[in-house]
């Protein structure tokens, strides 16, 4: 009894350590971004009072305003892309069952294995000669290309977990494959579309490596960019605005994460029980 006790008092002291590594960075950034530039108390200390013109300095002059609308077209098309081509193109991966489906799905499984620096040359040089650099559908075709096996490969496996008997009984009611997918699967999918769709959209959000490869005009930067510009072009850093454009690129994230709680839980808890 008492060794339970005792294991249940480290598991305890280990998630509160853990929780605390993971509060620092968010207290530093709600400390440093709400602060006065005449304010010169240490960066560890809260600021009595809330200083919001620095999120309006990081919006309007800091060119904010402008990479979150980029980040949001960019982001935006890709998740609708990724989400609704993967969930259409996984329905007859994980329905029919024969040889070539099964050469599909193994082709898949090896295009998610290679890692994205092997393919970097060829990628980059077909996008050049399609005119593809430094736009946004050349951006949004790139994380297409690395993020739609992902996306198959999940909705194909939850999709296999669905029974058929649904899709049988609509077929004897006159439904086809399209409309079977759309009135009895999309439905059914709708946890896993969300969870997946907000990972997907997580991974987007914060890419700085394709997009410091593939866009290189400072008007289409998104937000992972612009917030490295900010440091590199002056050698004094003004960090209470550096800290609020890091915040203004954090808090849609997690807005978002808690509006579609509801199902991204749903999802991760179905995902576990059929898996």
């Amino acid at each position: 009894m008492e060794s339970s006790k005792r294991s249940n008092t480290w598991k305890y002291i280990l998630a509160f350590v853990i929780i605390v590594i993971h509060f620092v960075p968010i207290y530093m950034v709600l400390a440093i971004a709400f602060k006065s530039p005449y304010d010169h108390s240490s960066r560890w200390a809260f600021p009595g009072y809330v200083y919001l013109k620095n999120i309006y300095t990081a919006l309007e002059r800091g060119g904010m305003l402008l990479a979150l609308k980029n980040t949001v077209i960019i982001s935006g098309i890709s998740i609708l892309l990724i989400v609704v081509v993967g969930a259409m193109a996984a329905y007859p991966i994980a329905r029919n069952r024969n040889r070539m489906n099964n050469l599909v799905k193994g082709f898949i499984m090896g295009v998610m294995m290679i890692p994205p620096l092997s393919i970097l040359v060829p990628l980059y040089s077909f996008m050049a000669k399609v005119q593809g650099i430094n736009s946004y559908w050349g951006m949004i075709v790139t994380l297409l290309t690395f993020q739609l096996p992902t996306s198959i490969f999940l909705f194909s496996s939850f999709i296999s977990s669905i029974p058929i008997a649904l899709e049988e009984a609509a077929a004897i009611d006159g439904c086809g494959p399209f409309q079977c997918f759309i009135q009895i699967l999309l439905p059914l999918l709708k946890p896993a579309l969300f969870s997946a769709g907000l990972f997907q959209f997580l991974w987007t959000w914060n890419d700085f490596f394709n997009t410091n490869i593939y866009i290189n005009t400072v008007s289409k930067f998104p937000l992972s960019l612009a917030l490295r510009v900010s440091i590199d072009v002056t050698s004094n850093i003004q960090w209470n605005q550096v800290m609020s454009m890091a915040l203004v690129s954090v808090i849609p994230l997690i807005l978002l994460f808690f509006a579609a709680q509801k199902y991204f839980v749903e999802g991760i808890a179905t995902s576990g029980l059929k898996g």
